[in-house]
């Protein structure tokens, strides 16, 4: 907009746009006899303006004291400057409320992502410790299966062995199986023995035989022994007598 002088008195103007501070090449403002009570914060933007009247407005009495009466050129003048600080101050506020403003959201917002985090990691820890006291419970379990199936068969192991195991009194203890097998090896060795003596003076008395040398001394043996065993029967039966006299 190229506009640079604009006469707006006498119209009964409550209020100026909210954009009216694009204008700015204007120089010259004359809003005499109006129903203004404020500017808009854009009028700031008037770098330009040189001259300004607001006489015979409801202004706000800040901006009234700030404006003046503007009865002359130089009044005027000095209302279009004075007014220019005024809103350039206004908005310079604004701004610096509009920064805290956002500050205080980037804040807000910066913690409710901290909260977030924290509450994230509280989550994810909470659900880590669910997961190890799981982890631990089927641990547990399982050793808890592998105590008792190892009980179980030293129990099963333990039965068998009872029943294998011959009941007690139901029978003498055995020898052992060496010693057994070498009383039964001698006796058979006696036996045998004593069936060849047997059989030798079966031969040596009652066969041809008994003139040979061998059954002549098996023949005087077998008398010298029954001679020795008569006379220990006799010396016996006097020994008997002997103690019963």
């Amino acid at each position: 907009m190229h506009l640079v002088k604009l006469d707006l008195s006498k119209n009964r103007l409550q209020q100026l746009p909210l954009d009216f501070g694009r204008l700015v090449n204007l120089q010259h403002l004359d809003l005499l006899n109006n129903r203004l009570v404020t500017l808009p914060v854009s009028f700031a933007q008037l770098k330009n303006l040189k001259w300004l009247d607001l006489k015979d407005n409801p202004l706000d009495p800040v901006l009234a004291k700030v404006a003046g009466d503007c009865l002359d050129e130089k009044q005027c003048k000095q209302a279009a400057v004075k007014v220019l600080q005024h809103m350039k101050a206004i908005q310079s506020e604004q701004d610096r409320q509009r920064q805290r403003k956002l500050q205080a959201e980037r804040e807000m917002e910066k913690k409710r992502e901290a909260e977030q985090r924290a509450k994230e990691a509280q989550e994810r820890e909470l659900r880590k410790r669910e997961k190890a006291e799981e982890k631990e419970r089927r641990r547990r379990e399982y050793d808890a299966q592998k105590a008792a199936k190892q009980e179980m068969e030293k129990k099963t192991k333990k039965e068998t062995v009872h029943t294998r195991k011959p009941a007690s009194g139901s029978r003498p203890p055995q020898p052992p199986r060496h010693k057994h097998s070498w009383s039964r090896s001698v006796l058979r060795v006696l036996l045998f023995v004593l069936l060849c003596v047997i059989c030798t003076l079966a031969a040596c008395k009652l066969t041809d035989l008994q003139r040979q040398p061998l059954c002549v001394s098996v023949n005087t043996l077998y008398e010298d022994v029954l001679a020795a065993l008569q006379n220990h029967k006799t010396l016996q039966n006097m020994l008997q007598q002997n103690s019963q006299q």
